[in-house]
């Protein structure tokens, strides 16, 4: 599953950065192809020291059309530490997400369901990583208007 999953997201990540354009920072826009649909946000706030820099960071919650399965992604514009924890923090409540050598730029969780109940009800995600250089980030996401997107996805999808 896991290997289907990191192939689904090769040539899903190589169609999306041609959409990447439809992403806005502290909204949650929804985007609808032949064959998936996701709803995607930029960080309204990064902490990344001036002197670093960084490929397109944001979050993603898809699904493939006639699948009931959210799959939160979150592209972190650089390489993971895989020795280091991977925290999404939604107002109280941590979660670990993780990264693996083949995607070392993209997080995953393995509790999606309990991450989207949280980010329904809550009013801010911060996301904290560490690059495989060593730089630490903390990358915050308004959740603002991600229920109304989450519904418009799994009814449109």
């Amino acid at each position: 599953m896991k290997k289907i999953l990191l192939i689904f997201t090769t040539i899903f990540l190589t169609i999306f950065t041609f959409n990447l354009y439809a992403l806005e920072k502290g909204s949650w826009t929804l985007t609808k192809d032949n064959n998936w649909c996701y709803i995607g946000s930029l960080p309204i706030n990064s902490d990344l020291p001036e002197t670093k820099k960084r490929g397109e960071n944001y979050i993603l919650v898809y699904k493939i059309i006639g699948n009931d399965e959210n799959i939160i992604q979150i592209e972190a514009g650089y390489k993971y530490n895989l020795d280091k924890k991977i925290v999404v923090k939604i107002d109280n409540t941590v979660f670990d997400f993780y990264s693996t050598e083949d995607s070392s730029d993209t997080a995953w969780t393995n509790d999606d369901n309990k991450v989207i109940f949280a980010m329904k009800k809550g009013l801010e995600l911060v996301l904290s990583g560490e690059s495989s250089r060593g730089t630490t980030t903390n990358d915050t996401y308004t959740l603002k208007g991600f229920t109304s997107a989450i519904n418009k996805l799994n009814k449109d999808c």
